[in-house]
């Protein structure tokens, strides 16, 4: 195959999978309850740094509505607010907020690929300790002295 039939097919299949269902929907389901913030900044911050996947007040980028991006936005927020929606806090299934502070504290939220298309969600050392220290506050925590 040539270069020019391999960009070809590549086009073609581009923009077939456009057609693709999944992923184009973008529901932001209304918002039933939130937590008890500690703090009107810890919500603040959350909401700058964790409110894309972890709420229903999602702001859906450009990008989300071309595939096959859109498929792996629709499905971290599908999962992130399923483990944890401050939106719906009075939903009757577990919420997992007491995971929240040690998941910002390890780094592993926001999720690294997440950062470089949303500068807004980069905390400075202050700010992160200050979400930590409000998350703790907010949720309670997982942390256990040994």
């Amino acid at each position: 195959m040539t270069l020019a039939k391999i960009i070809i097919a590549a086009a073609i299949l581009g923009i077939v999978i456009q057609i693709v269902p999944y992923g184009h929907a973008h529901q932001n389901p209304p918002v039933t309850s939130e937590p008890a913030w500690d703090s009107p900044e810890t919500r603040t911050l959350f909401f700058r740094t964790c409110r894309d996947c972890h709420s229903n007040e999602t702001v859906w980028p450009w990008y989300s509505n071309v595939a096959p991006v859109s498929w792996l936005v629709t499905s971290d927020v599908n999962e992130g607010r399923e483990h944890l929606n401050v939106s719906e806090w009075d939903r009757t299934e577990e919420h997992h907020g007491d995971e929240a502070a040690e998941m910002v504290e390890k780094d592993e939220m926001p999720l690294w690929f997440y950062l470089p298309l949303h500068p807004e969600a980069r905390l400075s050392p202050a700010d992160k300790k200050r979400l930590i220290q409000g998350l703790e506050r907010t949720f309670g925590s997982e942390h256990h002295d040994h």
